[in-house]
């Protein structure tokens, strides 16, 4: 029951019993009054009427006008003349009228209506004795009357005593409703503070709930902090703060293999010509000062492209991938002129200086095959003076599409819904299916080939239509939800999570199939979510009520921040397969996905890996505190 309920309740309750008390000995004393005045005036009006007979004839004509006439004022019940032998020899009698009193009101409360008396003379001699009995129905009226006038009061006054404690109430319920809003929030992993009230106690549990919050999140900003470190040490070389050869190998193959990963991109080799000459000759000090240098380069380049990665593959040797970039002439052009200054500014002395390598590849390649491509234009710049680049030459020519021509096929692809749906089994531990990953194909032309999402998406990324194909994308989902697929994953594109037009739409769409929400899976990639992590947040207040499940997919690069996931309510991380490739022999690794899998259990998360390639990494997966996994190894049932 409520506390509006139990006040309305405790209200009428405490005014029904003050009412009825306060009725009973208000009624009860009225009653004892007007029988009392009721008395008085019957004695009264017997004397006189008993005076004025006394000193008139004693006629019987005369005696019984004299009765008559007081009779008839209609103020009596009984009027009679009794002879001194006690017969009466005058009655007049009306019957008790109480008027619009309730018969329930008289049996309950009676008036009893004492008959007054009075001595009629004839000289000194006795004649009669006069009794009068006065109407009580005025009693009756007057007493009826002030308890309705009782009832009224206290219904007002319990009235105004409600809605006073309802506005006390409602300021009392207010911070009641924000900790149980809190620990509802909690309840669904998100971690929020909440004003502290003036109230005492209410401010002591506030107090305690937004201390406990401080402390959760407190304790998963260290933990998440040490685990950064872990992830450090096991992935970026310590000096260049840049991806290892290990873990640099594992991005490489998931942008040649991965569904999402763009069409295409380019690699860039830089390789330090002396880095041991300069080292003896220089010192380790200054050798160390122009790989960082080198390093604050490769990284600043990295960061200006999404995906972009930057690694040192060994002492003097580093890479660049560039998915996406179809000309890497001027970012070789950058690192040109970096080593020019690093010259310049005495950190690298002699004629031998460094050489630059680039080719472009294509979604599908073997890592070796574009690796020996660009090795072999390395050695060309190998061959010339102190700094050269040579680019590498291409296995083919990709057929270049002005951004007029995609705008009309991707909108032609829209208009005639030659989108689908594929699918990918996400399996837990026990090999049930979670769900099914589905990215969307699209197809340009009538009977043309279906494009992976890493075709087109970048294209509809920069002509601003992923709107349109995100949201075909989530009703090609509920349409194969409504036809029998237990849940489906589809992923949604960060530019378009940036469009509240877009939320608005999407939310309309899947509130009109509502019963099927629940096994609607979406996903947002980890860079879209954290660039436009308040549109992203936006999103998941959004959807969260229709009882979709909320996810961020390629997690892990971005670790750092998931400090910022407590106040969202995701459901699930997608961990990126760069992290999961060869983990069964990278102990590193295995040290910082451990820890990762127990801070996101701890805020209630379902981790899932990306990119299972081989049956060893799956059966690691469990002990490193996975819940499930996609990828190649993930069989089909």
């Amino acid at each position: 029951m409520s506390l509006f309920r139990q006040l309305w309740l405790a209200v009428i309750a405490s005014a029904v019993i003050a009412f009825a008390g306060s009725f009973i000995v208000s009624t009860l004393t009225a009653r004892h009054y007007l029988e009392r005045q009721l008395a008085i005036k019957n004695n009264d009006n017997a004397a006189t009427l008993a005076l004025a007979m006394s000193q008139l004839d004693k006629d019987p004509v005369t005696v019984e006008l004299q009765v008559a006439a007081v009779f008839d004022s209609g103020q009596y019940a009984v009027v009679r003349l009794i002879d001194p032998n006690g017969k009466s020899m005058i009655e007049k009698t009306s019957p008790q009228d109480a008027g619009r009193v309730p018969d329930w009101f008289i049996r309950v409360f009676p008036i009893d209506s004492q008959p007054g008396q009075a001595q009629v003379s004839s000289g000194w001699n006795q004649f009669g004795t006069i009794e009068l009995v006065s109407h009580s129905h005025f009693a009756y009226t007057e007493l009826w009357s002030g308890a309705l006038k009782l009832l009224c009061w206290f219904a007002i006054g319990g009235g105004l005593m409600g809605l006073l404690g309802m506005h006390f109430l409602r300021s009392i319920r207010r911070p009641l409703d924000a900790v149980v809003g809190q620990a509802q929030a909690i309840s669904e992993r998100r971690f929020t503070t909440i004003s502290e009230p003036s109230t005492p106690e209410l401010k002591s549990l506030a107090s305690a709930m937004n201390a406990m919050v401080d402390r959760l999140k407190a304790m998963f900003a260290e933990e998440a902090a040490r685990l950064e470190q872990v992830r450090r040490e096991a992935n970026l070389d310590s000096l260049t703060g840049l991806a290892n050869r290990a873990f640099f190998m594992n991005q490489l193959a998931a942008a040649l293999s991965d569904d999402d990963a763009a069409a295409s991109g380019s690699l860039v080799l830089l390789r330090l010509a002396d880095l041991a000459g300069i080292n003896k000759r220089s010192g380790r000090e200054m050798a160390d000062e122009l790989l960082s240098r080198l390093g604050s380069t490769l990284n600043g380049l990295a960061a200006e492209k999404p995906n972009a990665a930057a690694a040192r593959l060994n002492g003097a040797d580093f890479a660049l991938l560039l998915p996406g970039v179809q000309d890497p002439a001027p970012y070789a052009e950058i690192l040109l002129h970096a080593l020019n200054d690093l010259t310049a500014a005495g950190l690298i002395d002699g004629e031998r200086i460094g050489h630059i390598a680039s080719g472009v590849y294509l979604h599908g390649q073997t890592i070796g095959s574009l690796l020996s491509r660009v090795d072999t234009a390395l050695a060309s710049a190998e061959g010339q003076s102190g700094l050269a680049w040579c680019r590498a030459e291409r296995d083919c020519d990709q057929h270049a599409t002005s951004n007029a021509d995609w705008k009309k096929l991707l909108e032609g692809a829209i208009q005639t819904q030659r989108l689908r749906l594929i699918d990918f089994p996400v399996a837990g531990n026990a090999g049930q299916l979670l769900h099914f990953e589905c990215p969307l194909r699209l197809q340009t032309t009538e009977d043309g080939e279906w494009l992976t999402a890493g075709s087109f998406m970048p294209m509809a990324s920069r002509l601003s239509m992923t709107t349109e194909l995100d949201l075909a994308a989530a009703r090609l989902a509920l349409e194969r939800i409504a036809a029998g697929a237990p849940a489906v994953a589809v992923n949604l594109s960060g530019e378009s999570i940036l469009d509240a037009s877009f939320r608005a739409r999407l939310f309309a769409q899947i509130a009109a199939r509502k019963d099927l929400a629940p096994r609607l899976w979406l996903e947002v990639s980890e860079i879209g979510a954290f660039q436009h992590f308040d549109e992203f947040h936006a999103f998941c207040d959004a959807l969260r009520p229709l009882g979709c499940r909320l996810g961020i997919e390629h997690f892990g690069r971005q670790f750092s921040e998931i400090g910022r996931l407590h106040g969202i309510g995701l459901d699930y991380l997608k961990v990126d397969g760069s992290f999961i490739r060869a983990i069964d022999t990278q102990a590193g690794n295995q040290a910082f996905i451990k820890g990762l899998c127990s801070i996101a259990h701890n805020i209630g998360l379902t981790v899932i890996a990306e990119g299972v390639q081989t049956a060893e990494e799956l059966a690691i997966l469990p002990e490193l505190g996975f819940d499930g996994a996609t990828g190649p190894a993930v069989p089909r049932n």
